[in-house]
């Protein structure tokens, strides 16, 4: 790859994502020249991208967004006149349909800003490659991040096709019955309520944890795919939201009702029960699942293990299908399974292989996966 950074020079050629698909239309926004020259050089270079606009702020963002109605809009934070922060919140309050990924430093402060941004409404966020070194080697770090963030919203093949329209158009949806069988058993009364999220989990996690009332009777263990400071700083933002107590777990830390354990950035999340029957978390930097640590299936496995089916199980939006397996799991034991479903996902594809391999319980919009936590505790 050579270290010459084209021109700012938007793409126009017509062309293809497949057969009869047009390309990805982008909008590169941000205040630096030199990470717009990256990203559209990065951009540009992948089949079925194309480059349409650029934007030096907030401001200029907006005006580009209805002019040239992008399908995707990277967004710096940190900008003059008006930041990254402002401009999701205008998007979305223009009803902005275009898939917004965030860029930012991997700094406290950066952190923080991307938190805020994902649960005002933007879809995912990049870390911008340091300036320090070779051209090549950030170009490189920065696409490999960034174009799968971006295809998981377009390739059919990164989700699961969309459930038959009968089905999709049932307000309260239910996976087909499962096969009768020695491997199924029913779902004895919960104990605790496990959830696995990713793309698009903060939104979905800060609407549903707000319904959660403080007498909430079981303990709320959580994995959502973050690097280390992001699940911290999403564990205090859903703590001060929220009536729950809302922690990012520690070592030994004790699981009890009333509490949501969030899983630490790069560990594994483990569940165990000492000889005074308490229940503590145990983490470990154990090799990656589903190319994820933490990892859904880990978490699962675990509470499956622990609470021998007493559990519901929650699989939200998210990519690829982390979580299959540990529901599996915990299906066989006869823990109650829920699985967002399309329409509400930013992406299907964690709930999606949960509903395709028939271990859904229920399938139900974001809005109504508490209230049915809510019946499921009241059995």
């Amino acid at each position: 790859m050579s270290n010459q950074i084209p021109f700012e020079t938007p793409g126009s050629r017509p062309g293809v994502r497949g057969p009869g698909r047009p390309k990805i239309r982008i909008l590169v926004v941000d205040d630096s020249v030199v990470i717009r020259r990256f990203l559209a050089h990065a951009l540009n270079e992948e089949p079925g991208f194309e480059v349409v606009g650029f934007a030096v702020n907030g401001a200029q963002a907006l005006t580009k967004a209805a002019e040239l109605k992008p399908d995707v809009i990277t967004l710096d934070i940190e900008m003059p006149e008006m930041d990254g922060l402002e401009t999701v919140r205008r998007l979305r309050q223009q009803a902005s349909k275009a898939c917004v990924i965030m860029c930012s430093t991997l700094t406290s402060r950066g952190a923080s800003a991307t938190i805020d941004a994902l649960v005002m409404g933007a879809n995912d966020y990049v870390t911008k490659p340091c300036h320090n070194g070779p051209m090549e080697a950030a170009l490189k770090t920065l696409t490999d991040e960034l174009v799968p963030k971006i295809r998981q919203f377009f390739d059919p093949h990164l989700a699961v096709p969309r459930l038959p329209a009968a089905a999709a158009s049932s307000p309260r949806k239910t996976a087909a019955p499962l096969a009768a069988g020695p491997h199924f058993v029913k779902a004895p009364l919960p104990k605790i309520v496990a959830i696995g999220v990713s793309t698009g989990g903060p939104t979905a996690l800060m609407e549903i944890m707000r319904q959660f009332p403080a007498s909430f009777p079981l303990p709320v263990v959580i994995v959502q795919h973050m690097p280390p400071l992001f699940t911290k700083l999403l564990a205090d933002r859903l703590n001060d939201q929220c009536s729950l107590e809302v922690m990012e777990a520690s070592a030994g830390l004790p699981v009890k009702a009333g509490r949501v354990v969030i899983a630490p950035g790069d560990f594994h999340m483990r569940l165990r029960r000492s000889t005074s029957k308490e229940v503590s978390v145990v983490l470990d930097q154990g090799p990656q699942e589903n190319s994820c640590r933490p990892a859904v299936d880990v978490l699962f496995r675990s509470v499956g293990e622990l609470y021998d089916g007493a559990a519901i199980g929650v699989i939200l939006t998210g990519m690829g299908q982390d979580g299959l397996h540990g529901v599996e799991q915990l299906k066989s034991k006869g823990a109650y399974i829920v699985a967002q479903d399309r329409s509400s996902s930013v992406v299907w594809g964690m709930p999606g292989a949960v509903v395709e391999a028939g271990l859904a319980d229920a399938v139900l919009g974001l809005r109504e996966v508490v209230p049915e936590i809510f019946r499921q505790v009241a059995r």
